[in-house]
């Protein structure tokens, strides 16, 4: 089979991410059932963490064990990679003795260059660009919910970082409108988000206008890991960007609500939109755990069904 990473969204074809998520819905229905799936016996995870981490590491280790291999867990602060050792040098050791590596870092250029030198699949984490794996459970999580996410329209409130960049290029693989509002001096720049086209995303300075009809409304904390400096001023800027239960009010009735978690009650959104009827984090943080073994069973073995 040819080798094949999951750096960015994009890096899967609309395709490919149609049968990943028709084996999600299939592995999920098994794991409910308490049926025993186990494609990957004797395979072997290593998961490399630099950036701090729970679902990440949760969702990627027990799924790798339920689908019948092993997750070895590695932190740079304990290994050779966080006392200088060439990412180059260690993707070659680490990709000899494993099947799979799953990355969870700073710079995407660390994982690209990792990928490089690799002799076995690897997948992004988590980089200071990208969070494929996060929107994979979201858009899934959507479908489950709605069906079809084609012509829908989503609606960023906040940031414009790592899962915001996500989104867009989402929105061009599925063709659905992401309606983005950032206060000023946050936003998307999409070279950074690595947009190929940009009809499928449009900004908007007032944050209940981002919001007006949308199908999905989204956000995330306002100080991503590595701007812990930025903190109160971030505060400050982003004081109107709350998702509360008016700006709920405007998108459609059957709107629903997502955050990737963990989330700051009372910051980016109010405590009665996230634990209101129209959220549904558990079932996307749920999700983690099931589109990512339907993502490790394609990466290792190919289409099986």
């Amino acid at each position: 089979m040819q080798l094949k990473h999951f750096l960015q969204f994009k890096d899967l074809s609309r395709d490919e991410l149609d049968y990943v998520f028709a084996r999600t819905r299939w592995i999920k229905n098994e794991f409910k059932a308490y049926r025993r799936y186990w494609p990957l016996a004797d395979r072997t995870l290593v998961m490399i963490f630099e950036k701090a981490s729970t679902r990440t590491r949760l969702s990627f280790e027990a799924g790798m064990q339920q689908l019948g291999g092993s997750a070895i867990y590695l932190n740079t602060r304990d290994s050779q990679l966080g006392r200088g050792e060439p990412v180059e040098d260690a993707a070659q050791v680490i990709s000899r003795m494993s099947d799979v590596v799953m990355i969870r870092t700073f710079e995407q250029e660390i994982i690209e260059r990792f990928a490089g030198h690799s002799r076995v699949p690897v997948i992004n984490g988590l980089t200071n660009e990208y969070h494929p794996c996060q929107i994979l459970a979201d858009i899934y999580t959507y479908i489950e919910q709605r069906g079809s996410i084609r012509g829908k329209t989503l609606a960023w409130i906040g940031d414009s970082n790592n899962v915001c960049n996500t989104w867009l290029q989402a929105a061009e693989v599925f063709d659905f409108n992401v309606h983005v509002s950032t206060p000023p001096g946050y936003e998307v720049e999409p070279e950074r988000a690595g947009l190929y086209g940009t009809g499928h995303y449009e900004e908007f300075a007032d944050p209940m206008q981002a919001a007006q009809g949308a199908d999905l409304v989204t956000t995330d904390v306002w100080t991503s890991m590595g701007f812990e400096a930025e903190n109160e001023e971030r505060k400050r800027d982003f004081a109107d960007w709350q998702v509360d239960a008016e700006m709920m009010a405007v998108a459609k009735p059957d709107a629903l609500f997502m955050h990737c978690l963990p989330a700051h009650r009372g910051e980016e959104v109010a405590a009665e939109v996230i634990d209101g009827p129209h959220s549904v984090v558990w079932d996307e943080a749920e999700n983690r755990l099931h589109v990512q073994k339907a993502l490790l069973e394609y990466l290792l073995l190919g289409r099986v069904a």
